[in-house]
């Protein structure tokens, strides 16, 4: 009886207390050297990814430990030396910046500053189309130091690490990186505002269901109330972490022994489906297995995780249909777009249905934004502070501001001021469906069908943009705008929950503000530090290379030849538009809708390609434990599902860590 008052009382003082400073401090520490050690790993020796998606491999792993050595710690000491709360900011905080030292920022961004000069040929005459174009204050100006950059320093293989960060040019890089800081950090600032604007909306007034973060929200409930061990051994935990423990230990041992059997995890349907007719468009179909994948879609809405995988097929349906009505309509008919997977004109579709989109999120947040305004112009405070780290007027002012700086900021280096608005209107516009999309569906790899540019090409017309305005948009784009596998917002909106939970919300802004900015920094010098050591030509940066390369030559087409938008691209960017619009109204006005927009948005996303088969897999799962079992079966399947997600992850920090001292690592999630 007397153990059972104590556990209650730990219960209710751990309940109540409030995050102290060391667990920022900690997270902060570590998200820096994750962002450290990022480059070195992910693309020097070709490991598992560290970050990798929107549940980043590295912080669960960092956070998973963390916990089972405070609970140790705690029972040995009898008090606890981090709550569950604190281990949550702790783990949000690596979250937040593990994506800047690679996708999210640095994998692309010195090949973006020097790909114009260095692949510069009388062939592609960049010298003569592009040089006279492009900013001197974005771009590194000494020949020998853009060489050097992809042919590593003499001797610096041989140099240690400090001693190659001091033979760096930085006198080179000084004025190059102090510009693009300023963008990049404006642009983080307005991010920033707008999830301060959106967050209480999305979290109190929606109460969305944020799946990413439902297995650290368990593990922090766990500990708060004192029963860890209980929620390690819990049977359906502990079935579900077996099947990727057993599934990984086999594929790993035959990655390295080919002769011990394994167990495929990617499957080929294609060969069964057609190359003509209603169902071509599947024939290069495949199905990826990925146990947390598949926990995160049992974990989301029924009704969104059923839209996902049901809007891929009948978008490959819908390609196949036109196909039988002997529509097939060119590649060409695109024009120049800059869409990461955009490759045929049936996908423009998404263009009408973005934006369409992004006026729903606008109405559903109609009555909050305009309490915001009220604040911002007349004072008057909102009731409550919700999931918001600051005053939604400094949040509504900030945004104006921040907005107006990265206008003039493009418009100073050569974009036209009206042109420079709705750049950076799009770039925001994209940025927070895909948030919504991230955090509301449960998807931890994502994606973008088409780029924010091709949005404002097709409706204006490449004239619309002078020839310096192509040029600073699709190189702005790139850096931070269109490669949002690990984009920052998304983090951010995961982070006004955590926070909210955790309590202390200046103490957390403060130390989220000042590990972004430093994150920034470091990353800028791993990169630069690897690049100069070994040389881009022997990294493994094929992808970055590539993506970048294509960016120059759209740019070069829409300065040389620009072509106007085909009819097609106008046809379906207006039925995507109509389209979405049948759907939200739909989706708002009758409760027996079945299916969720959001699924429509990723139809022709190449992250759905990966992703569509564990959203069918956990739809199914989710909808027959419902039928048949109701809540209670529910509650006991969520921790199998947990499992999944929890063995996955834990079997890729395994053999990330084992990649370490070998040549070649085993991928656990998809790369």
């Amino acid at each position: 009886m007397n153990v059972t008052l104590e556990s209650k009382e730990t219960e209710i003082r751990s309940a109540g207390a409030k995050t102290r400073a060391r667990a920022v401090v900690l997270g902060s520490v570590l998200a820096l050297a994750i962002c450290a050690v990022t480059p070195y790993n992910n693309v020097y020796l070709q490991g598992t990814p560290l970050g990798g998606g929107h549940f980043p491999l590295a912080p669960f792993c960092v956070f998973l430990c963390l916990t089972l050595v405070a609970y140790g710690f705690s029972r040995l000491l009898g008090r606890a030396i981090l709550t569950g709360k604190e281990l949550l900011v702790t783990w949000i905080l690596m979250v937040v910046v593990s994506g800047i030292a690679y996708t999210g920022l640095v994998r692309t961004f010195f090949i973006n500053l020097t790909a114009p000069y260095h692949f510069a040929s009388v062939g592609n005459r960049w010298q003569e189309v592009l040089h006279p174009l492009m900013p001197k204050a974005w771009y590194p100006q000494d020949p020998g130091a853009i060489q050097q950059l992809y042919n590593g320093l003499d001797g610096g293989r041989d140099m240690g690490w400090l001693e190659l960060i001091q033979s760096i040019p930085w006198h080179v890089w000084f004025k190059p990186l102090i510009t693009w800081s300023v963008f990049i950090l404006l642009g983080y600032f307005v991010m920033l505002c707008m999830v301060n604007l959106f967050a209480r909306q999305w979290v109190d007034n929606e109460r969305m269901n944020f799946p990413l973060l439902q297995v650290p929200l368990a593990l922090e409930e766990a500990v708060e109330q004192n029963r860890l061990l209980r929620f390690f051994t819990n049977p359906f935990l502990v079935a579900g972490v077996c099947i990727p423990v057993f599934l990984h230990t086999l594929n790993g041992l035959q990655f390295y022994c080919p002769s011990v059997p394994d167990i495929p995890t990617l499957i080929l349907a294609g060969p069964y489906f057609p190359k003509y007719g209603l169902f071509s468009a599947f024939h290069k179909l495949k199905i990826h297995l990925f146990p947390a994948y598949i926990g995160f879609a049992f974990l989301a809405s029924r009704q969104i995780s059923f839209s996902f995988w049901s809007f891929f097929a009948m978008g490959g349906l819908f390609i196949g249909l036109l196909s039988m009505f002997g529509l097939n309509i060119p590649e060409a008919a695109l024009g120049i777009t800059f869409g990461p997977t955009l490759t045929r004109p049936e996908e423009t579709q998404m263009l009408g249905a973005y934006g369409v989109f992004f006026l729903f999120i606008l109405w559903l947040a109609r009555r909050h934004l305009k309490g915001v305004l009220q604040e911002a112009f007349w004072r008057k405070p909102l009731e409550g502070s919700g999931a918001q780290w600051f005053s939604s007027r400094f949040a509504f002012w900030g945004f104006v501001m921040g907005f107006a700086a990265l206008t003039l900021w493009c418009h100073y280096f050569g974009m036209p001021l009206f042109v420079s608005f709705l750049v950076i209107g799009a770039f925001f516009m994209v940025m927070l469906v895909a948030s919504r999309i991230i955090c509301q569906g449960g998807v931890a790899y994502f994606s973008l069908t088409m780029a924010p540019l091709d949005g404002l090409i097709s409706f204006f017309g490449p004239q619309f943009f002078s020839k310096v305005g192509v040029l600073i948009a699709g190189v702005s784009q790139k850096v931070l705008f269109v490669d949002l596998r690990e984009s920052l917002m998304p983090s951010l909106f995961h982070a006004s929950k955590i926070s909210k939970k955790a309590g202390r919300p200046n103490m957390f802004l403060l130390g989220m503000t000042v590990t972004i900015i430093l994150a920034v920094a470091i990353s800028f010098i791993s990169m630069l530090a690897l690049c100069y050591k070994f040389g881009i030509r022997e990294l493994q940066l094929d992808w970055a290379t590539r993506t970048t390369l294509t960016v120059l030559q759209n740019v070069q087409s829409l300065v040389e030849s620009p072509p106007d938008p085909g009819p097609w691209v106008h046809f379906f960017s207006i039925m995507g538009a109509v389209v979405m619009l049948v759907l939200v109204v739909c989706y708002h006005r009758f409760y027996w809708w079945p299916i969720h927009p959001i699924g429509y948005l990723t139809a022709y996303s190449s992250a759905m390609k990966v992703l569509w088969f564990s959203f069918f897999v956990g739809w199914l799962a989710n909808s027959l434990c419902m039928r048949y079992g109701g809540v209670s079966l529910f509650n006991k399947l969520r921790m199998f599902f947990m499992g999944l997600i929890i063995g996955d992850f834990l079997m890729g920090g395994i053999w990330a860590i084992i990649g370490l001292f070998g040549d070649a690592s085993y991928q656990v999630l998809y790369n």
